[in-house]
């Protein structure tokens, strides 16, 4: 990694703030290495954005604009297409589906609830999110797009109410830092039973919850667990013939900031057929 005078103030006096901070060595160390990466990120990120016009390049939303926000919020993942590539595949079923409602719990910035509405443009995607500011970036990301008519942002999601949703195709998206534990109860709530779910499963915040939460619906839905996976970006699109890429930036930009294991759910309800 390569830095200008201006880059490296920048660095060392963010690494000069957490230097100063009364924490433990080893979370003070923990801290300062993320500084660097994440700063080093964003700069990357920002490189990406002016040169693919801000929009995304690659994957099932190619083509979306994004905000500064959305930038900052994922780096430059999310602008080459890469960011949560294990479930490319899975949100193409899911355009390609027959679905009539799709929830989105946990929007953020807006990425999955945006992409969504673009390419499934006879719907109205339900967007959910506890934090204020996520909402207004989520609305601010739909208005760049021209999906604000069809993205409906609302804050938490009582898990009461997928009881609403039950006798419709409806699918949910599911990210909400380990909150899935609670709200994804079938046996409390038996409409989850009528529900496809795609869910972020935080393992690394409570070990063993992508087992605890699957096998509440082992006997309604059939289970795929999908593992975290690294990947280099491709840039060959990116970049000029025979140009060097730093092997560590080029690990950045695929880089999205997970501090540990957080595989993914795709729960999808079983489907009894009748003999004739």
């Amino acid at each position: 990694m390569n830095y200008n005078n201006e880059q490296a103030e920048v660095v060392l006096k963010a690494l000069g703030q957490e230097m100063a901070m009364d924490t433990p060595p080893h979370l003070k160390l923990k801290r300062m290495w993320w500084t660097i990466i994440g700063l080093r990120a964003r700069y990357l990120a920002n490189i990406v954005r002016r040169v693919c016009n801000g929009e995304v390049m690659s994957g099932p939303f190619k083509g979306m604009k994004l905000t500064q926000d959305a930038i900052n919020a994922y780096n430059a993942c999310l602008v080459l297409g890469a960011y949560e590539h294990e479930l490319h595949d899975v949100f193409e079923k899911i355009i390609s589906g027959n679905y009539t409602r799709i929830l989105n719990i946990g929007c953020s910035v807006g990425y999955y609830a945006v992409g969504l509405a673009r390419r499934m443009p006879h719907l109205t995607i339900d967007a959910f999110d506890t934090n204020p500011e996520a909402r207004d970036k989520c609305a601010a990301m739909a208005a760049l797009n021209g999906v604000e008519d069809r993205v409906r942002i609302s804050g938490e999601f009582c898990a009461a109410n997928f009881e609403a949703y039950a006798n419709e195709s409806t699918i949910a998206i599911v990210d909400i830092e380990g909150g899935e534990l609670s709200l994804l109860d079938p046996d409390a709530y038996p409409a989850l039973r009528q529900i496809d779910i795609v869910v972020e499963l935080h393992d690394v915040l409570r070990e063993g919850m992508s087992k605890m939460v699957s096998e509440r619906f082992a006997s309604s839905h059939g289970i795929q667990i999908i593992q975290n996976k690294t990947a280099l970006p491709n840039l060959d699109t990116l970049l000029p013939p025979n140009y060097h890429m730093d092997p560590f930036d080029h690990l950045l930009m695929g880089w999205e900031g997970r501090d540990g294991s957080t595989p993914w759910g795709v729960f999808i309800k079983n489907t009894v057929k009748t003999g004739g």
